[in-house]
């Protein structure tokens, strides 16, 4: 199989989201394989290794583990088995290790002190956590003491002491006066890491009563406070006065004025001293002098640098932190006190130890029978840890043999394993400043391949874009995975696609044949299994046509286009922005299909106009700007944007301000109404311009604000009412100085990416907002509403930090501070963020489902405790699905549906369901991570309703007194037919229609043969199926009975329309005697009165009809032929010859264009021609009752006087 050897930054974050990168025999996540497979125990959460517990509230020891089967928990005290069944006080909470030690029920706190571990067992092995030393918190009260007051004589130095009692854990020191205050503290009076408060000088105004040492136990969340301290400060001149009262005038008096001195050290004493800190803590050194003037301290490292970036002065630089101190750190370390009389100096010799740290921790392995495989444990430390090993909590020489096991140093090898080798074993690596216990199983499995992604997935991409088909598996032996194009088609391979170790398939530049279905093959020597996903690849969206760059006068009217080609699966929506946000509130702005038009356009639209078109798989967009003008006063006044200004100048440096004189160019006869100063960053952005300020047009300097640690130049652009000039030439650069920053980064975020990390995110400061060279940042977090101390960590110039191993969705706060070589940034506002979420651990429950009716369904369900939900709660998703047709009972493919209620609702409602059916649902909570489990399937049915209508009526087989009705039954019965209704009625002469006749066929039937009919009739139909509910939809139809059994009626389809019910006569009235008669006489009319238009017309004279046939030029009515002179009307009936042009209509009584110039409709009254299915016109001639149309388009009989009459209508 390939490997894809590289992947582009571009695509990292999306091979991440598809899975996780798979390696041999790594278990994937899936919880259905989770739940068949066996494994071994792993403990998942325990308690710290030192647990301070509260006195006052109940000890929880916290131990979980997973495991299949799930574990049993047992507990050891003090090295020996801990029996809690024996013990009324303690018990263990139910499918879990936790112990719960009732405290706040009479239980001691101090009785329960001890060294505890916890072992979780299944067949497959046993874990074991770390040793939890419990300890109650302590927090004594002072001893009494008398203390004396201190009389310092002014310029001495002091100490006053602390002395807290010893608590557990230490207390925190400060010192207040009695009015709850915090003591001012300075380079000359501060307090050590002692507690102690040391005074390098006193002065006359450090003389107060209440000196006090507090000392705050977190733990017990109290304050305990030592007696008042009092200390009189004695000045020279009240000590003269004094000496001078009770003197004579001849005596010589008079104490020596403070004197100055060089520093001392009041602490640490002597010249030198040792500090021993382990690897990864914080080192405090401090140095505290005494001296007048206060000395000022300074720390070197002898013989190399102070480690950057974590080293940090407090205390008015009397102490010295470095943080995550490595054996690098080890050294001497000297502070030196200077003032201007002398300096003293103090060595202290830090050796950094390391308690054992990990460099390759022991990880779980998945082996098949018969297969090779090793467990490493390696840590380091100072001194060097020893490794032991542990196999199933028992030290491995006394551990029942294994033949496939071999322990060497810090490595098990382990060869031909079998089912049996499975076990935990523990990896100790201990030294005497600390140790580390690991757990890992050995879990031999024989698995034949399965594959997790689901059948017949369907991936949609854009053409000319990667695609990644998914093929998740697992198996033991680890599986070879294959794929196919198509079912039977050859083995993919070649450069065209890469193959990424946990199965997925890359096509990196897909294209249109790309389109289709592959086939994954996942084979071992236990067996194989095949998986078939669906590729479809689209066509790009693209603007053909973009917005194009408008100047518009104002008042006026503008258009942009956007016109679009998409794939013609995809829906496209196009929205239109202006200076990138919505579109003004206005009714001027009209947005049609491909364009955006803007009628009575004013000063206040010009701008930027941006059409973004969107689809589900990609998104382009297009520009265009729109210049508002004035219009111009004359044609021969031109309007221009303004020549750029020139002769930039600066004057008046100064660390943050400078002055920019300029000189305007040509304003091209529209006033400039203001200029744009711009700036360049060489330092940090060579090449890019920045918007700095603008002023009015009759402006030509300003007064510009600047930033620290910034190379500038600067440009000025003119604007007028035409748009903006050129940009001038660059002013010559100027670099101001450093400093601290002066602001923070924006945007700070707190947000899991995992269930145990926190990652804190911020924007980061651009180039100038440095201030300064090395740009860094300070990141503090604590969790809320618990009393921590804040933990810190600088890192460099990035824009994120991972916390790990938090608790699961834990409010933090959380605080970015900027800092440079210079300093730091004014102290950060906080933020709350949360730690990672996790699916949500339980179900809804109680789902309940009330059927409203046939169609629509109400589902209640209980809401989950918050606690479970493990994340933000998002709502709740209802997947519900058809099971099957109760009328049918055949079942068919399950399309499930989802319907999403957004927050905590507890009911919604299920539409569009289908009648008479089964259904299936389940509930699930969301939040931000994904599902929860799915609550147990919920069975329901809907009722009954009406069916749709029968599929289809056809009437065959007409007779003189009969009809023949054939149906089909309804495509959604929607319940069980009880019958079908037909009602029919006659349709007379005069178009009504006759009574209503109504019968009840059973539901079995499908045909019906009408009796008893009228001959030569018209009948409507009305037939529909029904339920126990109700009748459905109808359907209709038309039909008659025949003359005589040579004579077949057709069958008419009723026309769709409004109004009350009509119908077409089709009675054959040419057989009727008294019409015979009458088209005689009216033929016999004709024939007199074309014989006397042809007398008159070969007499050149005028007559009516020729009146009428000027007037209206229809060739139709035309009496002969113009070429030849005779009549073309029609022809001798004995030959039957076919009709001139324009002589007659054709036989489907149609007139077409060609033949007239104008419409039969001109000649009634306004009411439109109608036309029969076959193509015949039914409309009205004249007046408005309609003529009745031909059973057929062509007879075999001569025409008929009827025939020959429309002829010339």
């Amino acid at each position: 199989m390939m490997k894809k050897k590289s992947i582009s930054a571009s695509k990292a974050s999306l091979v991440l989201f598809l899975c996780q990168m798979i390696s041999a025999l790594d278990v994937p996540l899936d919880s259905k394989l989770l739940e068949e497979l066996l494994q071994p125990p792993t403990i998942t959460q325990q308690s710290p290794k030192d647990y301070i517990v509260d006195p006052r509230e109940n000890i929880v020891i916290q131990c979980e583990a997973k495991g299949k089967p799930p574990p049993s928990f047992s507990w050891t005290r003090n090295g020996t088995h801990f029996d809690i069944d024996k013990d009324a006080q303690v018990t263990m909470k139910p499918n879990s290790g936790t112990l719960v030690i009732n405290i706040m029920n009479g239980g001691k706190a101090e009785a329960y002190e001890g060294v505890y571990q916890c072992t979780a067992r299944n067949e497959r092995g046993a874990a074991i956590s770390n040793n939890i030393v419990i300890r109650p918190s302590r927090s004594p009260l002072w001893t009494k003491e008398k203390l004396e007051p201190n009389h310092v004589r002014e310029g001495d130095s002091l100490v006053l002491h602390c002395r807290p009692p010893v608590g557990l854990p230490p207390p925190i020191i400060f010192w207040m006066d009695n009015a709850f205050q915090r003591l001012p503290q300075s380079e000359r009076v501060s307090q050590g890491l002692n507690g102690d408060l040391y005074f390098s000088n006193v002065q006359p105004e450090d003389t107060r009563e209440d000196y006090i040492c507090y000392a705050r136990f977190n733990h017990t969340q109290t304050i305990q406070q030592k007696q008042p301290i009092s200390v009189k400060v004695f000045s020279m001149d009240s000590l003269n006065d004094t000496i001078a009262a009770n003197l004579s005038d001849t005596d010589i008096y008079g104490a020596k004025p403070v004197t100055e001195r060089q520093p001392i050290l009041l602490t640490p004493t002597g010249s030198t001293s040792t500090k021993v800190e382990l690897r990864g803590n914080v080192l405090l050194l401090e140095c505290i002098a005494a001296g007048l003037p206060t000395p000022v301290i300074r720390w070197i490292k002898e013989g190399g640098e102070l480690p950057v970036n974590r080293t940090f002065f407090e205390n008015f630089k009397k102490t010295l932190k470095i943080i995550d101190v490595s054996e690098a750190d080890s050294g001497n370390y000297k502070c030196i006190a200077r003032n201007m009389l002398g300096s003293v100096h103090h060595v202290i010799s830090v050796t950094v130890k390391a308690a054992p740290y990990w460099i390759t921790a022991p990880r779980n392995l998945v082996l098949s029978p018969g297969e090779d495989g090793t467990l490493i444990c390696r840590a380091n430390g100072n001194p060097k840890p020893n490794i032991s090993w542990f196999a199933n909590g028992v030290p491995i020489a006394i551990a029942p043999e294994d033949p496939s096991r071999k322990v060497d140093g810090d490595t098990i090898i382990f060869s031909h394993v079998q089912e049996r080798s499975s076990a935990v074993y523990q990896c100790n690596a201990s030294n005497e400043y600390g140790y580390l216990l690991a757990n890992a199983f050995v879990n031999v499995l024989a698995e034949p391949p399965r594959v997790l992604t689901p059948a017949n997935k369907l991936y949609q991409v854009i053409a000319d874009s990667p695609a990644l088909l998914d093929c998740a598996y697992f198996g033991s032996p680890k599986p070879e995975i294959e794929w196919f194009k198509g079912v039977k088609g050859s083995i993919l391979r070649g450069n065209e696609y890469v193959f990424h170790d946990n199965g997925t398939l890359e096509i990196p530049v897909a294209q249109k044949d790309s389109t289709g279905t592959y086939t994954c093959v996942a084979r071992n020597e236990l067996g194989k299994v095949q998986n078939e996903v669906r590729l479809e690849v689209k066509d790009p969206t693209m603007i053909i046509k973009q917005p194009e760059y408008k100047v518009i006068q104002r008042y006026g009217q503008v258009s942009f286009e956007c016109i679009i080609r998409h794939d013609s699966t995809l829906l496209p929506t196009v929205i239109w922005l202006k200076d990138n946000d919505e579109l003004p509130d206005d009714e001027r702005f009209l947005v049609g299909k491909d364009n955006l038009t803007i009628m009575n356009v004013t000063d206040k639209d010009d701008g930027t106009y941006t059409c973004i078109v969107n689809t589900t798989l990609d998104s382009v967009s297009a520009s265009a700007v729109l210049t508002v003008v004035a219009a111009p006063p004359t044609p021969a006044i031109i309007y221009a944007r303004p020549n750029p200004p020139f002769d930039l100048e600066l004057t008046g440096q100064l660390e943050r301000s400078v002055e920019l004189s300029w000189i305007p160019g040509d304003e091209n006869n529209s006033p400039i109404r203001n200029f744009v100063i711009e700036y360049e960053d060489g330092l940090h952005e060579p090449g890019v311009w920045h918007y700095q300020t603008e002023v009015p047009g009759t402006q030509t300097t300003v007064q510009l604000k600047l930033s620290p640690y910034v190379n500038y130049s600067f440009r000025v652009i003119a604007v007028n009412e035409i748009g903006r000039s050129q940009p001038s030439e660059p002013s010559e650069q100027y670099l101001t100085k450093s400093a601290n920053p002066d602001e923070n980064p924006s945007n700070v975020q707190g947000i899991g990416s995992e269930p145990d990390n926190l990652v804190i995110t911020w924007e980061s400061l651009k180039g100038f907002q440095s201030n300064g060279p090395g740009l860094q940042y300070k990141v503090s977090w604590r969790q809320k509403d618990v009393d921590d101390e804040w933990t810190s960590v600088i890192v460099a110039n990035v824009s994120k930090y991972i916390v790990s191993g938090t608790p699961t969705f834990v409010p933090y706060e959380i605080k970015v501070q900027a800092l440079n070589d210079l300093g730091y940034a004014p102290e950060p506002s906080e933020v709350i963020g949360h730690s990672g979420e996790d699916l949500p651990m339980v179900a809804p429950g109680n789902v309940q489902v009330h059927v409203i009716n046939s169609t629509l369904a109400k589902v209640h369900w209980d809401p989950v405790p918050l606690k479970t939900v493990r994340g933000h709660l998002q709502g709740y998703k209802v997947y519900y699905w058809k099971v099957q047709s109760l009328s049918r009972r055949s079942r068919r493919h399950v399309e499930k549906k989802i319907l999403t209620f957004r927050g905590n609702k507890t009911f919604g409602m299920l539409p569009g369901l289908e009648p008479y059916s089964s259904y299936k649902l389940n509930v699930r909570v969301v939040n931000g991570k994904g599902e929860g489990p799915a609550s147990p399937d919920k069975v329901f049915k809907t009722p009954e309703g009406v069916p749709s209508s029968p599929s289809f009526l056809k009437i065959t087989n007409p007779t003189l007194d009969s009809l023949t009705l054939e149906w089909g039954s309804p495509t959604h019965p929607n319940g069980v037919l009880t019958s079908y209704i037909l009602k029919f009625q006659p349709i007379n002469n005069t178009h009504e229609l006759g009574p209503l006749v109504e019968i009840r066929i059973p539901a079995n039937e499908s045909s019906l043969i009408l009796k008893n009919l009228n001959y030569s009739t018209r009948y409507k139909f009305y037939f529909n199926a029904q339920t126990s509910v109700g009748s459905g939809s109808q359907i209709t139809e038309e039909a008659v009975t025949i003359m005589d059994e040579g004579k077949m009626a057709g069958i008419l389809r009723p026309a769709v329309g409004a109004g009350k019910a009509m119908a077409s006569r089709q009675i054959d009235i040419a057989t009727q005697g008294w019409f015979i008669g009458l088209m005689c006489a009216v033929a016999l009319l004709i024939l007199i009165l074309l014989i006397v238009c042809f007398i008159r017309r070969n007499k050149g004279g005028k007559y009516p009809v020729k009146e009428k046939e000027d007037a209206h030029a229809d060739p139709e009515i035309q009496p002969m032929k113009e070429d030849d002179g005779t009549f073309g009307e029609y022809s001798d009936a004995e030959d039957h010859k076919p009709l001139k042009k324009g002589s007659r209509t054709p036989s489907d009584r149609t007139v077409k264009k060609e033949d007239s110039d104008d419409s039969l409709v001109d000649y009634g009254e306004g009411v439109n021609g109608q036309f029969n299915e076959d193509g015949s016109f039914i409309g009205q001639y004249s007046g408005k009752k309609e003529k009745e149309p031909a059973e057929g388009n062509e007879s075999s009989e001569a025409p008929s006087p009827v025939n020959a009459m429309n002829s010339f209508v």
